[in-house]
């Protein structure tokens, strides 16, 4: 269970401004069901122009809530201009903290506050406009600038934090050189990773078993955990693993290419080349 601070809990447990305005003048979307997470945050404003009211509606974990919920509090009565400048960390700091592996919750809010400034300014009933940049991320849709932006603003360094800021990498894992080389662009130095210890030349069932358990734990685990998953290690039977689903993973549409691309591909780094891995009762 991720560790809360009692604010947190409090604005997950009953949170403020649930719902959705009617005839808003601003209205933001931001994620995907298929991915998890998905906020929608509508406004109005007042004769002023200054955001009398704003409310939303998500499909996610407690830090999405609190998230979301804070961020409609803290917008209330701010300008347009005032409420654009808002950014992540400033609900992250208003919520007392979130688990590193939450704060794509942040994000997701501000940008759902972002969207739904573009589209009060494009006008009602106009989507607003696509993301700058080019995609890095085919899984969730990140592009480069998106990136950028989180590693520039919350002083990231590591691929994994980019991951748990904003979900890039935390697919198929095939975009993980692109956002290390925008890391090394934007601090201009190279980005640590842990690197694959060489293969022994012959292990016995149980230190294979162990480097198995090891390799799921420290590389495969932290990249679903990021999503509300998880992986539990069934049963090893010569060179096939054969592995569970839990959480979010266990009904996503994409296990399959999670299993090739993530689960077997780290095993075959860091354990052996020969390794197979298959899903608990797929066949």
């Amino acid at each position: 269970m991720w560790d809360y601070n009692p604010k947190v809990m409090e604005y997950f447990l009953h949170p403020k401004n649930a719902g959705e305005i009617e005839h808003p003048d601003g209205v933001g979307e931001e994620g995907s069901l298929a991915c998890g997470d998905a906020l929608k945050l509508t406004f109005k404003l007042d004769k002023d122009g200054r955001i009398a009211d704003a409310k939303f509606k998500t499909f996610g974990c407690a830090s999405a809530i609190a998230s979301a919920s804070i961020m409609t509090e803290m917008i209330k009565g701010l300008t347009i201009e005032e409420a654009e400048k808002v950014t992540n960390k400033d609900i992250v700091d208003k919520l007392g903290g979130l688990p590193e592996q939450k704060m794509h919750c942040s994000v997701m809010g501000m940008e759902a506050l972002q969207a739904a400034i573009q589209n009060y300014r494009g006008g009602k009933g106009k989507q607003p406009p696509k993301p700058e940049g080019k995609i890095v991320c085919t899984c969730f849709g990140v592009t480069d600038k998106e990136i950028e932006k989180v590693i520039i603003e919350n002083d990231l360094e590591t691929a994994e934090q980019v991951t748990n800021y904003c979900k890039a990498g935390g697919g198929c894992g095939s975009c993980i050189g692109e956002i290390e080389a925008i890391i090394e662009k934007i601090r201009g130095k190279k980005t640590k990773q842990p690197q694959a210890a060489p293969h022994p030349k012959k292990l016995t069932n149980i230190q294979k078993i162990q480097l198995i358990q090891r390799t799921i734990s420290e590389q495969v685990r932290p990249l679903l955990k990021a999503h509300g998953g998880d992986v539990e290690l069934v049963d090893v039977e010569g060179n096939k693993v054969i592995v569970a689903f839990r959480g979010m993973c266990s009904h996503c549409r994409t296990a399959e290419f999670t299993i090739k691309d993530v689960v077997e591909a780290k095993l075959k780094e860091f354990v052996s080349n020969d390794i197979v891995v298959q899903e608990e009762n797929a066949g």
